[in-house]
């Protein structure tokens, strides 16, 4: 029998609804949050909304481990690439007024940029899909280039000369080039830059008021400190140019601003809905295939919840927000430290909400377990190797420079990789053993087993 929950209601732009404590569900997930965050160390906010109903809101931990001061909710986190939601939703804009189309190309608004013998669409940049380099991958030899404040178009001249990595709509591959030239086109087109656009015609309208853009010099109320770990000590994050994330990373906000733009955007105060629905269907490749991506949107399945939604890392902070619309349940989570392990937190937050397992860990036999340990690369070209192997009663997949990633089986070929995000993969069996896997992560990649 479900408990009855009342709810109060406050008048902004929209209407926010804050239910009162779910009491079952706050004491799971305290119990599950509070034992990682005690004392003075970096933590996490996190917001849970079901039907549009906040129904747990907290912070654990420290927002200043030098001034012992505790987290608290209203407190503002950098958001690194879940601003990429806001990019995109500024083209969709200026799409919707006619003013620029997603088969144009990049070349009407960026005049100098290269074509490199392929068409690099609007929807290309806006899905990943372009083949253009991460600029934020570029060893550019200066070792203090983090440091230092460029304009856009000064960051555009460091990688618009290299060649393309793939012919543009084949593959997926994450790239913040693509979002940092979406926003040196909004700027082209509406005239304004990128930064005032945004802030006039998404974050003033929707009284998005603890979401800024992390500008040099300025003082952001509840703004809080970011950390990396050094072995057993906590660090300052790296510093970072204000000006290097650009269109690809610069807000700043809280889980609460967050879930009003959740639901700002479905309930059409910011596109029409035929445009949102685009956005969150993922991008088709050239063979047929899904990217696993939309227009600023990740689409990925877990034990078949389907779910829509964005992560982000920058220095000093990781964050998540996810949709599930089926259950119509929403989770964002925050964190002021690279060391938090946020993408299985938002699982097993997200499984505490739904009621229900995303990442069930069957048991295999061993005779199974051995027939899939080796030695596999990916094809095409067999340069990336991981290895599989025995950890006890379960398999260790070593991928070389990322570490070891525990695998998780949701059936005796079916698996998932503990703390990677959205990879969904199987073994493919022959003769009782394995000859190789599929893994689906924003596209399909095979890995052969080489030994």
């Amino acid at each position: 029998m479900y408990k009855f929950i009342t709810t109060i209601c406050i008048s902004m732009v929209g209407v926010v609804c804050i239910a009162q404590p779910n009491d079952r569900l706050s004491k799971s997930i305290d119990s599950l949050v509070a034992p990682q965050f005690q004392g003075n160390q970096p933590g996490v906010s996190i917001l849970i909304a079901k039907k549009g109903q906040v129904v747990y809101q907290k912070a654990f931990g420290s927002a200043s481990i030098e001034l012992n001061v505790p987290l608290r909710p209203e407190m503002v986190f950098d958001l690194g690439s879940i601003t990429k939601q806001f990019t995109a939703v500024a083209i969709l804009q200026l799409v919707e007024q006619g003013k620029i189309a997603l088969s144009d190309s990049i070349q009407q608004y960026i005049k100098d940029f290269p074509p490199k013998g392929h068409t690099i669409t609007i929807e290309n940049l806006l899905t990943h899909t372009s083949g253009i380099p991460d600029y934020m991958q570029l060893d550019t030899g200066d070792p203090y280039a983090e440091r230092k404040d460029f304009t856009p178009k000064a960051i555009i001249d460091l990688f618009k000369t290299l060649p393309l990595q793939f012919e543009p709509g084949t593959r997926f591959s994450y790239s913040n080039s693509g979002y940092f030239l979406l926003g040196y086109v909004i700027a082209q087109v509406s005239g304004e830059n990128y930064y005032k656009y945004v802030q006039d015609h998404i974050l003033i309208p929707l009284g998005l008021s603890h979401t800024f853009f992390n500008h040099p010099n300025e003082i952001i109320p509840g703004h809080v400190s970011g950390y990396k770990k050094d072995g057993d000590q906590y660090k300052k994050a790296d510093y970072w140019s204000a000006t290097l994330p650009y269109a690809a990373g610069d807000l700043v906000s809280n889980t609460a601003d967050l879930f009003k733009w959740h639901e700002a955007l479905y309930t059409g105060k910011v596109l029409k809905k035929e445009t949102l629905d685009k956005a969150f269907a993922p991008f088709i490749l050239k063979d047929g295939t899904s990217a696993g991506y939309g227009y600023g949107w990740y689409t990925t399945v877990y034990n078949d919840v389907a779910s829509l939604g964005h992560g982000g890392a920058i220095t000093g902070f990781l964050t998540n927000e996810i949709y599930y619309p089926g259950e119509d349940v929403y989770v964002a989570i925050l964190c002021n430290c690279e060391c938090i392990a946020k993408d299985e937190l938002s699982l097993a937050i997200a499984s505490i909400a739904l009621g229900k397992p995303l990442r069930p860990d069957l048991k295999i036999s061993e005779t199974v377990l051995n027939g899939y340990t080796g030695t596999y690369a990916m094809l095409p070209d067999q340069k990336r190797i991981m290895v599989i192997a025995r950890g006890g009663d379960h398999l260790v997949a070593n991928l070389k420079g990322q570490g070891n990633f525990e695998i998780l089986f949701q059936s005796e070929t079916a698996f998932s990789f503990k703390g990677i995000a959205g990879a969904n993969a199987r073994f493919v069996v022959e003769n009782g053993k394995a000859s190789s896997f599929i893994v689906e992560q924003n596209g399909k990649f095979e890995w052969k087993k080489v030994k």
